[in-house]
């Protein structure tokens, strides 16, 4: 538990800049509106911000289509509103930390525009072009090929047309990549968030993807091939252990990445010899089943498989998938809490969470998405958990003196950060105690994990150090149970009733209810 690394204990605050705070009123939020807001996270007691897509772009996916890589978008504000909320987060103890999308540009960005202006260009190499396609499909829907009149050949795009794929095979495309990472980091940024880390690298001789044998209709196209050669590919580790090597020219920065892959495959993400990224985003409680068992298999099978030396981390909600209290149920939205930071390693808290927000219904003429508006009816959308943070009780809920750019929830007289923060027993009130247990426990953060154990509905496993023991019990069902323990004092429960509670043998929890006991040596 000595000379950790700041990220290694960090709690993370995923920021969506669109939806957090708007400061000019035109219904979008923007940077100045985050630093607006920065106290507010200081009191929740999180490290870290990551921002998503700040850079100028015609926002064909909401900025992953990326333009200038080096310039803010005039929606988010300028490059001084930047430099000020790096500054104000610095002064007060914040880490920032942006999103990196180096897959693909947008078709817009000046390198597209001169790749796509003669196949003779000098840029031409730097995505990749072909006079025929192959079986290679968006991860939108459709084939990823797109037709150019001008030259006469197809040019991939993982994603929507309006973002063609980057040639990472390319040398130049490299070296313009890592200048793009070392004008931030002079900035003063705190490290990159590495978007589709593992789609950067393509197969070199354009083999087609086999076809997939668990498809079926109502799914999107995009699973109508297994990626085996337009994603994870073996060459993919050493771009991240270059960019890896870039990270740590500077002092205590981080490298993470975005990563859906099976455990196994994940774990080759953190390189050869703890090289590669300082962490693999790990997603699989993220998108599993919501009981005490398999949460406690997944616990297991992750904790059991790291590499020596490597650090965890563990998310449960971003801006690609569904709100938290939507998948597992507004009642279990404090157990998930409780969950998250009790587990070792560095947490990842998308905005709104604290405030146990839901998906937002939003009708089919007001979707924005283009990941529902090229497949719709399939579940694909992801706007319904990008909508504006409620702050308090007035109509537009205190985000915007505008039109928000999309709905805000119908529930937000009552879950807004107005509300909670006066109310003891909320859900933001938990995260805060929660937080600052973990801040004044390093055990929860940095000690060893064991006796992870499901029966029935509750979990329970103990976060221990050389001096220190701590039982955590969740209780993942809506009836009471009875869990053993031995002779302690609950430092916390998720309805705060009986925090300094003391302990012996046995107690019980009502549904939905959890606890950490500190355990008397």
């Amino acid at each position: 538990m000595l000379n950790l690394a700041w990220w290694q204990s960090a709690v993370i605050y995923e920021i969506y800049p669109r939806s957090f705070q708007d400061s000019n009123g035109d219904g979008i939020g923007d940077l100045a509106g985050i630093i607006q807001r920065l106290d507010y996270l200081v009191k929740l007691g999180v490290d870290a911000i990551w921002v998503a897509p700040i850079y100028r772009s015609p926002m064909a996916d909401f900025g992953y289509d990326v333009a200038d890589y080096c310039g803010i978008d005039p929606i988010f504000g300028t490059m001084q509103d930047f430099d000020r909320l790096l500054e104000e987060a610095h002064l007060r103890g914040l880490k920032v930390i942006l999103d990196f999308v180096p897959n693909h540009s947008s078709d817009q960005h000046p390198w597209f525009i001169e790749s796509r202006s003669s196949c003779e260009n000098p840029k031409r190499d730097w995505y990749l072009w072909r006079g025929e396609p192959n079986n290679w499909m968006s991860n939108f829907g459709g084939p990823g090929w797109e037709w150019d009149e001008r030259t006469n050949q197809y040019y991939y795009h993982s994603f929507l047309k309006e973002q063609p794929d980057l040639n990472w095979r390319n040398p130049e495309v490299r070296t313009a990549m890592y200048d793009v990472l070392r004008f931030w980091l002079d900035k003063g940024v705190d490290g990159f968030r590495v978007d589709v880390m593992w789609l950067i690298i393509k197969d070199n001789l354009f083999h087609d993807n086999p076809p997939n044998p668990q498809y079926r209709l109502g799914q999107s196209s995009g699973n109508s091939f297994l990626p085996v050669y337009n994603s994870n590919r073996p060459e993919v580790h050493a771009v991240v252990a270059e960019m890896r090597a870039i990270i740590d020219s500077y002092p205590e920065r981080v490298l993470i990445g975005e990563i859906y892959l099976p455990l196994t495959d994940l774990m080759a993400y953190y390189g050869q010899e703890l090289k590669g990224a300082n962490l693999p985003f790990n997603f699989f409680l993220l998108q599993s089943a919501w009981d005490a068992h398999t949460v406690a298999e997944i616990i297991s099978e992750y904790m059991g498989v790291l590499p020596s030396g490597a650090w965890p981390n563990w998310v449960l909600g971003n801006h690609d998938n569904a709100r938290i209290a939507s998948r597992v149920g507004v009642l279990q939205t404090p157990i998930a809490a409780m969950l998250l930071l009790t587990l070792p390693g560095t947490l990842t808290i998308y905005y709104g969470e604290e405030l146990g927000m839901t998906n937002v219904s939003i009708p089919p003429e007001d979707v924005l998405d283009p990941a529902e508006k090229n497949q719709p009816g399939i579940g694909m959308g992801r706007d319904p958990e990008r909508t504006p943070m409620p702050w308090d009780c007035s109509e537009m809920a205190g985000f915007t003196r505008g039109r928000p750019w999309l709905p805000i929830g119908d529930d937000h007289q009552v879950v807004n950060v107005e509300i909670m923060e006066r109310d003891e027993t909320s859900i933001l009130n938990l995260y805060r105690r929660l937080i600052a247990l973990r801040r004044a426990h390093p055990v929860l953060a940095s000690g060893g994990m064991r006796s992870v154990t499901a029966s029935g509905n509750l979990l329970s496993y103990e976060r221990v150090a050389e001096n220190e023991r701590f039982l955590v019990l969740l209780n993942f069902g809506q009836s009471p149970v009875q869990a053993a323990t031995e002779a302690g004092i609950v430092l916390a429960t998720t309805n705060s009733h009986r925090d300094g509670e003391r302990v012996n043998n046995f107690i019980g929890l009502q549904g939905s209810v959890g606890m950490v006991i500190r355990i008397a040596l």
